[in-house]
């Protein structure tokens, strides 16, 4: 026997079974919503294992190591100086007297100078914490503080 031949008049027999379109608009929106939920924890344990707790400068005095990198925050002591494109000044804790030595090079924020509170990445070479370029924030002290609150 030889293959078989359709005859031009015969026809085929198609699968006509389809997807309900209510069924594949909520398959699509689990999918779309489990991709969701997956990103959104991607991205709070990224930012959450990536954070790190700033150190005090009485913290740092105790518990630094040498070639270590850390967060520095406290306010910065007057009398900090500049040669060239370098800075030296002293970060204290906001209310203590335990201070350290930063070497900052680099250009500085605007609202920088004593007494501001900031915040900066240092390494400690020997006795003194070099910042990391581009890294020093200041802190506005209306932001921080509490608002006087009015009575009548």
């Amino acid at each position: 026997m030889g293959a078989r031949r359709w005859r031009s008049g015969a026809r085929r027999v198609r699968n006509t079974a389809r997807v309900d379109v209510s069924r594949k608009r909520r398959i699509r929106f689990v999918v779309a919503l489990s991709a969701a939920v997956l990103l959104a924890v991607a991205l709070a344990y990224t930012s959450f294992s990536a954070s790190s707790e700033a150190k005090t400068p009485s913290q740092l005095a105790s518990t630094a190591q040498i070639g270590k990198t850390y967060q520095l925050t406290g306010k910065v002591v007057a009398g900090y100086t500049q040669v060239g494109n370098t800075t030296y000044f002293r970060v204290r804790d906001r209310s203590g007297a335990a201070s350290v030595p930063v070497s900052y090079a680099g250009s500085l924020p605007d609202p920088f100078r004593a007494g501001r509170e900031v915040v900066i990445d240092v390494r400690k070479v020997g006795g003194t914490y070099v910042g990391q370029k581009d890294s020093l924030v200041t802190k506005c002290p209306s932001k921080f503080s509490a608002a006087p609150t009015k009575r009548s």
